[in-house]
């Protein structure tokens, strides 16, 4: 997928691609076949045409888990977009796109987006993964220097310090951000912290999908970004190591994190919680049944190594929002969401 958004004057060009393709054409999406040598004899091969959605944070780790599981089944072609998880749930269940397999940064955009009783998009849904907001940063960012575990919202709040981030009504970094700086403000006991944060983060420092910034600040033309922790991994970037009380990356907190709230705008009002990626398959696939090989594959011991690989924090068995309704064939990978 070729997607291109603006910073302020910087035009930011994103393309998600998996290696098996050719490249990044003029199309909302790119394709890969496989001309990997077959699965050894007696093996199950799928066959037919997989189309893959997924959050701009997933296309790394999602075209490691492509590549792979293409591999093992040479006859299957394989589609890819990503992007903001808010955009690509609306590709499904606004614009029509099919859909096979839709990875969100955060799970309960799924109910929230998809589960409209008059015409459900969805009707169940796995959180597969976990991940932890924070700030990455380059050595060459203004402040670096200073930077310490006690004191870094001082440092990106000085005058001059330039922070991308994310739509909050389109991508959940972008509110997930939001709400770590509220959280931030009770833990830090300093009730201005959230404002003199965003002051250095106009509504030129916001893109639609926080990876497309990633260029801006590997070039210097800001200085922290908004992101995942999975994503500084795999882009080798420093990152501010924010406490779990704060950074929303730990289950345990969920009641802590749920004392916030913050307006999304198109969104709405939206509470506080554990980052957990959702997985689903949604209600017109038009592959289901190789949709559910395939998050069988991700929801594998190689396809979970590549997920670790990729910065994330493994959840298994997968959660599922409710085990009766997750296809027969997934159900023994999962266990059910508590208090769903």
């Amino acid at each position: 997928m070729s997607r291109r958004l603006r910073l302020g004057g910087i035009a930011v060009a994103t393309c998600a691609v998996i290696a098996l393709a050719a490249g990044c054409g003029s199309s909302s999406g790119s394709s890969a076949s496989s001309s990997a040598p077959a699965s050894p004899a007696g093996s199950p091969v799928a066959r037919g045409t997989l189309t893959v959605f997924g959050a701009g944070t997933l296309s790394t780790p999602f075209t490691a888990e492509i590549q792979a599981f293409t591999k093992a089944n040479p006859a299957v072609t394989v589609h890819s977009q990503f992007g903001a998880s808010g955009d690509m749930i609306k590709d499904v269940t606004q614009v029509g796109q099919p859909d096979d397999v839709l990875g969100v940064a955060d799970y309960s955009l799924i109910p929230k987006l998809m589960s409209d009783p008059a015409r459900p998009h969805a009707t169940w849904y796995l959180g597969f993964v976990s991940n932890q907001i924070t700030l990455a940063y380059t050595s060459h960012s203004k402040g670096a220097g200073q930077l310490t575990p006690a004191n870094w919202y001082t440092v990106v709040s000085q005058p001059g310090v330039r922070i991308g981030r994310s739509n909050p009504a389109a991508d959940p970094s972008g509110y997930q951000f939001l709400q770590m700086l509220q959280l931030a403000q009770g833990y830090y006991h300093d009730p201005g912290l959230a404002a003199a944060v965003l002051k250095n983060s106009p509504d030129s420092s916001v893109a639609e999908t926080e990876t497309s910034l990633l260029a801006a600040l590997q070039s210097g033309q800001i200085d922290y970004l908004a992101i995942y922790k999975s994503n500084a991994l795999e882009q080798h970037l420093k990152y501010i190591a924010l406490p779990s009380q704060i950074n929303l990356s730990d289950q345990a907190m969920a009641a802590s994190y749920a004392k916030v709230t913050i307006n999304a705008g198109s969104l709405g009002n939206l509470t506080a919680k554990p980052i957990i990626y959702g997985l689903t398959i949604p209600s017109n696939a038009p592959d289901p049944a190789l949709a559910q090989k395939f998050i069988a594959f991700v929801l594998s011991p190689q396809g979970q190594a590549i997920m670790n690989a990729n910065g994330f924090t493994v959840i298994s068995p997968a959660l599922a929002s409710s085990q009766s309704k997750v296809p027969a064939a997934l159900q023994p990978l999962t266990r059910q969401w508590p208090g769903a």
